[in-house]
């Protein structure tokens, strides 16, 4: 869902919809739980890393099938193919310069996704600071959108 000022309700979005431009979506954007959307299909080691071969569970994720490169040491994705049904890869995304965040979050700090969809573009996101917030389960409501800016 999304909210924005003065237009009056919220706006319901999908996972393949962006609401920051780019070639990111908000499926790119937002933590997903592979482990519930997705199958492993295939693990293989490839050096200091696992390729997971990823298929989804249902048609209600944004990629039919992911494959993954996962960093053993760190444990953290290094890169994340996405394909259509059909087969065709839709965008790669690149995790890198892996950063404590502190409270033992480490992640990734730059995000570069590109497509072949998109020839000659790269979108990047890039987190500076990252920290760990407690909040009620009622904030993550249709009913909250509206007050968003009272929780920051």
């Amino acid at each position: 869902w999304l909210h924005i000022p003065n237009v009056g309700k919220p706006l319901r979005i999908t996972s393949l919809q962006s609401v920051v431009g780019g070639v990111f979506n908000n499926a790119d954007i937002l933590r997903l739980d592979y482990a519930t959307e997705y199958s492993v299909e295939k693990t293989t080691e490839q050096g200091e890393n696992y390729l997971l071969t990823l298929k989804a569970k249902s048609g209600a994720v944004a990629y039919d099938k992911i494959e993954m490169l996962v960093n053993k040491k760190a444990m953290v994705p290094t890169s994340v193919a996405c394909y259509a049904v059909s087969g065709m890869l839709i965008k790669t995304l690149h995790y890198k310069e892996l950063k404590d965040f502190g409270d033992g979050l480490k992640r990734p700090s730059v995000i570069e996704t590109d497509s072949p969809l998109y020839k000659g573009y790269k979108s990047i996101m890039i987190y500076a600071k990252i920290q760990k917030k407690e909040m009620a389960d009622e904030i993550f409501t249709l009913n909250a959108l509206p007050r968003i800016e009272e929780l920051r």
